[in-house]
């Protein structure tokens, strides 16, 4: 794409930002001289899924637990 002014961006960025969506980068000029450039974000990574590590991780039984001794580490109590 030819490279637009910053009043031209500014005015229609709706546009360059469709475009961006579309794979195509745009360059952003002041005075004829470029200054930015809008281009396509890498694509994202895969959704999460939940229970992917199911059977590959195990927690301890007391985990959660949280004892007298702990309590004075924490809180100096």
């Amino acid at each position: 794409m030819d490279p637009v002014s910053i009043y031209d961006a500014k005015t229609h960025l709706s546009r360059i930002v469709a475009r961006a969506e579309a794979g195509e980068e745009t360059v952003i000029t002041r005075h004829g001289r470029p200054v930015a450039r809008v281009v396509p974000l890498p694509a994202r990574p895969q959704v999460r899924t939940p229970g992917a590590l199911a059977g590959r991780i195990v927690v301890a039984d007391d985990f959660d637990g949280f004892t007298d001794a702990d309590a004075r580490g924490w809180y100096g109590a």
